[in-house]
């Protein structure tokens, strides 16, 4: 393991959230609520900041925000940002990118979920694959997608 090598002034704490920007929030609490069963923790309709436009770079940006808790207690959330205004065009997605990112979280049956999230239309890159090599032999993961088409994993470590 590599130690922390920022300064003594300062370091790195814990990951607060991950943000995705999407293009229908109301679609995207849909998603993350009522398919994937994230608790919607706030709920922010119009956030119009003086420094929030500073911190996106946008004057007079209104955002619609949703933020989500993944497991009850998690002190991480998810957070799906819709632009009122100066909304871009969809990106690129494909995990080849450079730039882009996926979000993995652990299942304790992934093979049920997979099943019951498919049965739900939601749209999957393959069907589960066992992994074969590495600290996580024996584990099931498999990439889907969410309505922007972000990829996320589903990963159900080894037992």
């Amino acid at each position: 393991m590599v130690a922390n090598t920022a300064s003594p002034a300062w370091r790195l704490g814990d990951l607060h959230h991950l943000g995705l920007t999407v293009a229908d929030i109301e679609r995207s609490i849909a998603f993350y609520r009522d398919i994937l069963g994230m608790t919607l923790h706030r709920r922010r309709p119009h956030v119009d900041n003086d420094y929030v436009a500073a911190q996106t770079g946008y004057p007079g940006v209104v955002l619609n925000v949703a933020s989500f808790k993944v497991a009850p207690g998690s002190a991480q959330s998810l957070e799906v940002v819709q632009y009122m205004n100066h909304a871009g065009p969809p990106a690129e997605t494909a995990t080849n990118r450079s730039g882009n990112s996926h979000l993995c979280i652990t299942v304790n049956d992934l093979r049920a979920c997979h099943a019951d999230l498919k049965a739900k239309g939601v749209r999957f890159k393959s069907e589960p694959v066992t992994i074969t090599a590495g600290p996580n032999a024996g584990g099931l993961v498999v990439y889907f997608f969410d309505p922007d088409g972000y990829t996320l994993e589903l990963f159900q470590p080894p037992t």
